[in-house]
């Protein structure tokens, strides 16, 4: 992740698979207050420490807190994972002030990896890696089968798109692999050819 100061005026764009919920919302809650724009990318990805059951009981003792009166008055239950996390992430900024308002409209969620965000460049969070962070062998789940079983109905969906986006991907790469091959191909084709001559521009480093 890069620092506040200095990409300010970009957008950074995480790949939140395999990063732990909470370490993820603070560091990205951090960066929002400093003034960074965020896009946090496949969030269905996301692991929480303790296994799946666990997770489940934990969500559906959430989901029974409501007001009893008026229950649309809050609090209100998100099922998908991209706002399970923007709600996490909220929770983590004074969210009531203008600052940090501000602050939590800098930053985007979302399910997957949507245009145009396929064709940038990703970055991961070291701090949040669950494979760092993470005990071995201790029970974790990833947050899209969670929300799968709490009432999202998008998982297989999400699945589906991910799958052609990465044959897509894959094709893509193969090709840019190819070009590469060919150019350093031509490259020493060239030098062989105008060997003597690059010997001469070499000292003036044409």
């Amino acid at each position: 992740m890069v620092n506040g100061s200095a990409l300010m005026s970009h957008r950074v764009i995480i790949d939140a698979r395999h990063h732990m919920l909470g370490r993820l919302a603070s560091i990205v809650a951090k960066e929002l207050l400093s003034g960074q724009r965020v896009v946090v990318v496949r969030c269905e990805e996301i692991a929480l420490s303790g296994g799946l059951v666990r997770q489940k009981m934990k969500y559906l003792r959430f989901l029974r807190k409501r007001m009893n009166t008026k229950p649309s008055h809050g609090p209100i239950h998100f099922r998908a994972p991209s706002k399970i996390f923007w709600r996490t992430v909220r929770g983590m900024i004074p969210h009531k002030t203008k600052r940090g308002a501000a602050a939590l409209a800098r930053l985007k969620v979302h399910e997957g990896v949507p245009p145009p965000y396929d064709r940038l460049k990703r970055m991961v969070v070291p701090d949040a890696l669950k494979v760092l962070r993470l005990q071995k062998g201790h029970k974790y789940c990833l947050l899209g089968r969670l929300s799968k079983e709490v009432g999202w109905n998008h998982y297989d969906t999400i699945k589906e798109l991910e799958e052609k986006r990465k044959e897509k991907s894959k094709v893509s790469y193969e090709k840019r692999k190819q070009l590469a091959r060919l150019r350093a191909k031509a490259v020493k084709v060239v030098e062989e050819k105008l060997g003597s001559q690059l010997n001469v521009l070499a000292p003036v480093k044409y």
